[in-house]
């Protein structure tokens, strides 16, 4: 079997890993890939947002099952493109993933059927949405550009001041493009918040799994909103009955709902839930898997990923037996100096050689310079420490994370650190 992954990140390369476990023995490919990948598949170079080049591709190199792994070409339709020759693929389509690439669509799905999320507005026009920010009665506030934004567009604002600003990065200085045309204004939710994940074939759901991620750039949730620099999964303070109401009124209600508007939802369906004193509210979907989470939940997953992958696609996940491991992993991202903001590439990494054979390294913003590793993006790598619980995860991953060096690299502290 011949499978091709699309993305060039940590997730990517997770998924690879774990497609490279199946007793099928795919031959995998991997679009545009990174240095890791490159150790399990062939990378092919063809940006994920190419769509007219991976179609060709893929019918040209008689590919099996295509693996739309990164948001932005599931935006842009790469799995309808594939559908509409022939072609098998794991993702949902344009207009199903517009869960994600539209707040604006997602939070009217979300008030149309009641599903429990915080209060919200929406504006198309920056003197409307600052007059609504000037006599908001509570703060903090949430801003949101309707469009995707690579994890980094979310403001949450303790001030009217800091909205006003994050206002005019948002819609005057067009910090994210035509994202910004429409702006999600929304109550800023209180309590623990954690990711929930499962495949769905359109109609069925699998078992959940929980993470629990860090997105700010610096200890203490200090800084700039990140793609994510590191997490751990299992959330162990979510008790069952929690994760059963998840489970039923939450995520399997938004797949019959989307199959009822015409949009049925194959893929992974991301949640990030709120915690909150009234219950799971849901900050946001995304439909992938995230990125640091399937690092996290796919060494967890106790089944054969292509099996999964290919009853999704044809509607029949009932068939197949999702287990997720009860042992736990944590993982640390070390990133360049200056991410999420300006930073510099080609750094030569040193340490890869001395991570434990028991610990998982994988790679996101890295390329092959001279024969050697470098670094060629904001995240760089992540490790993944595996343990019977999450402390003891948390301290493999640390003591690993520490052995890998390049210039003006850093990491935060703190992950997991509640769990210790």
């Amino acid at each position: 079997m011949r499978i091709l992954i699309v993305g060039g990140g940590g997730r990517e390369h997770a998924i690879a890993w774990k497609c490279a476990q199946s007793p099928i023995q795919p031959t995998l490919f991997v679009a545009p890939g990174n240095a890791g990948t490159a150790s399990l598949a062939e990378n092919v170079p063809i940006a994920a947002t190419d769509i007219e080049s991976l179609v060709a591709w893929v019918q040209a190199n008689a590919i099996d099952l295509t693996v739309v792994a990164q948001d932005d070409p599931l935006a842009l339709g790469a799995v309808d493109a594939l559908q509409a020759c022939g072609q098998a693929a794991f993702g949902p389509t344009q207009a199903a993933a517009k869960l994600e690439w539209s707040k604006v669509w997602s939070k009217e799905f979300m008030r149309r059927h009641g599903l429990p999320t915080a209060a919200f507005a929406v504006f198309d026009r920056w003197e409307e949405a600052a007059a609504y920010v000037k006599q908001k009665a509570s703060m903090p506030i949430v801003l949101k550009p309707d469009g995707l934004t690579a994890g980094k567009g979310v403001f949450v604002c303790a001030s009217r001041a800091e909205a006003l600003q994050a206002l005019d990065t948002i819609m005057e200085s067009r910090a994210f493009g035509a994202s910004g045309d429409r702006i999600v204004i929304e109550e800023c939710l209180r309590g623990i918040e954690i990711s929930v994940f499962a495949f769905a074939d359109g109609t069925h759901i699998t078992p959940l799994v929980t993470a629990c991620d860090y997105k700010r750039a610096y200890d203490g949730d200090a800084g700039p909103n990140t793609g994510g620099m590191g997490g751990y999964s299992p959330a162990p303070f979510v008790d069952p009955e929690t994760l059963d109401y998840i489970h039923h009124a939450i995520m399997e209600r938004t797949i019959t709902l989307m199959a009822q508007e015409g949009h049925p939802y194959v893929g992974v369906l991301y949640g990030q839930l709120m915690l909150t004193n009234d219950g799971p509210r849901i900050v946001e979907f995304n439909v992938r898997f995230g990125d640091p989470e399937a690092q996290l939940i796919l060494p967890r997953l106790q089944a054969d990923l292509v099996a999964v992958l290919q009853a999704a696609v044809a509607g029949r996940l009932p068939e197949t037996d999702v287990t997720w491991d009860p042992a736990a992993t944590c993982g640390v991202v070390v990133a360049s100096g200056g991410y999420p903001g300006a930073y510099t590439t080609g750094h030569p990494i040193a340490g890869l050689d001395t991570v434990d054979d028991d610990v998982l390294l994988f790679h996101a913003g890295t390329g092959v310079a001279d024969g050697k590793v470098v670094t060629a993006g904001g995240r760089v790598l992540i490790a993944v420490g595996q343990a019977a619980n999450v402390p003891t995860a948390r301290g493999r991953a640390y003591d690993n994370i520490a052995r890998v060096a390049f210039e003006n690299s850093y990491y935060r502290k703190d992950i997991a650190a509640r769990e210790v």
